[in-house]
């Protein structure tokens, strides 16, 4: 077992927890291979099961000293065909095949779509996807109760299927009465981030934050082609953001896939709000101890883009090597980080600051100390704000949030670049000579740079209060 902890990358990981990942031993392992959030997947498992792990989760990472994160991800809304008499039929191209409402198993002409949703917004001409994108129909005519279609691409169709609807915005909610059961209880547990599935309008944004309130942070996934089209309104509302390559790649053509993964992340990062990019990352690895050469690109492509962090699936939730896989993206992550050319796209895709204090002064900071050579930006945040809009601005020294809750500790681990620490309550800052003590041991617990570098320091005034970051200064370490 790993005695010390990996080497601390801007880039984060999240790491899927799953049937070969929830005892404590395999969880120590893949937070020591440096997992910094741990994504509980609400498709899979019962209440019982994601209890337990969020127990063993809080007990590393009070073994551990340093925030993890806990990503709750809600299962959305699927679309899945009914039964065949058989189990499965063979859809042959150029046949019709007919979806409708009846519960008589299905055969090689018809089956069952218990969605009426779709069959009320389908038109001729609408494509229906299913088995993960296998295989395709476009939509004939449309009756009351039923669509009749052509195949388009053809193989077996078997019980229960999911079905994609690439064409068109369908009248569902993005929480589903189970996704409401398990936010709840997800809300309870007190996890730190909550993953909306599905997403298509800017209205299923506000509905969960509705729900959710302050109690975490809303990670909104991106797989829908309606999303994209309002991709503006939708970032505005969320806290944070995910390329969710999977349905996405089955509803959009692959070839738009990668334009689609860079216009999120250039958007989200000009929001301040941190961008995950997920699926099939190291895919090879749910059954081979090392990567393929292109999922090392892939996993590259998204630290040169800045991502604030890259996503482990079944690689960590089934697979057969957890932790080696934990271990080569961050090695991966790590190499590209030291390389200059990476450092160099850093500072060219640096972003004008917004028109406001906080914000001028969060740029301000990375500009000083790139200049300075400093060992280390500290930034003192109530709730992650200002160490949010720092990570904005890319800075190639380690970002250290100061915070006085545990809750904002944890919703920075996903964060680009930022280190979170929770302050001791009995020595409550209330002066600037105790601003710059306090980061001073800060930078000292953290093991960043040595006697005499500068640091700079980013607070507000008056101290301990919410959204006031005002104040920039610059130290030395003793």
């Amino acid at each position: 077992m790993p005695t010390t902890h990996a080497l601390h990358c801007r880039t984060k990981i999240v790491a899927t927890l799953g049937p070969v990942s929830s005892d404590y031993e395999t969880i120590r392992d893949l937070a020591l291979a440096g997992a910094d959030v741990f994504r509980f997947n609400f498709s899979h498992g019962t209440h019982e099961d994601h209890a337990a792990r969020h127990a063993i989760v809080r007990r590393v990472e009070a073994e551990l000293g340093e925030p993890i994160g806990i990503l709750a991800d809600m299962q959305g809304p699927k679309l899945r065909v009914g039964q065949f008499a058989d189990g499965k039929v063979m859809l042959k191209p150029g046949a019709s095949f007919r979806f409708d409402l009846s519960e008589e198993p299905g055969d090689e002409t018809r089956v069952r779509l218990p969605h009426p949703e779709i069959i009320s917004v389908a038109k001729p001409g609408s494509r229906l996807l299913m088995d993960d994108g296998k295989l395709a129909v476009v939509v004939e005519k449309v009756g009351p109760d039923w669509l009749e279609t052509r195949v388009e691409v053809g193989g077996v169709l078997s019980n229960h299927k999911g079905v994609n609807v690439p064409d068109v915005t369908l009248p569902i909610p993005a929480l589903t009465a189970k996704d409401r059961r398990d936010l709840d209880f997800a809300l309870g547990l007190g996890v730190d981030y909550v993953a909306l599935s599905f997403v298509q309008r800017p209205e299923d944004v506000s509905e969960a934050r509705s729900l959710i309130g302050e109690r975490a942070n809303l990670l909104v996934k991106l797989e829908k082609p309606q999303a994209m089209d309002n991709l503006a309104a939708i970032l505005e509302l969320t806290d944070a953001v995910m390329v969710a390559r999977g349905d996405l790649g089955v509803e959009l053509p692959p070839e738009n896939v990668p334009l689609a993964q860079k216009r999120i992340i250039r958007m989200a990062r000009k929001l301040g709000k941190p961008v995950v990019v997920a699926t099939q990352m190291l895919e090879s690895m749910i059954s081979a101890p090392t990567p393929t050469r292109a999922e090392a690109s892939d996993v590259a492509t998204a630290v040169f883009d800045g991502a604030d962090a890259v996503m482990l699936s079944a690689e960590s939730a089934a697979g057969q090597y957890p932790r080696e896989a934990v271990q080569i993206m961050n090695r991966i992550i790590w190499r590209i980080e030291q390389d200059p050319e990476w450092q160099a796209s850093m500072a060219i895709a640096r972003l004008a600051p917004e028109d406001y204090v906080a914000d001028a002064i969060a740029s301000a900071a990375q500009q000083v100390a790139d200049t300075i050579k400093a060992a280390a930006i500290v930034a003192y945040t109530h709730r992650g704000a200002t160490a949010f809009r720092i990570a904005r601005e890319r800075p190639l020294c380690p970002v250290l949030g100061v915070t006085p809750t545990h809750e904002a500790a944890r919703r920075m681990a996903l964060v680009w670049g930022v280190r979170a620490f929770v302050s001791d309550e009995r020595k409550k800052v209330t002066s600037v000579e105790e601003m710059v003590e306090t980061a001073q041991d800060v930078v000292a617990h953290a093991k960043v740079g040595s006697a005499g570098n500068s640091i700079v320091i980013a607070a507000g005034v008056p101290f301990g209060v919410a959204g006031s970051t005002n104040l920039l200064r610059v130290a030395k370490i003793p």
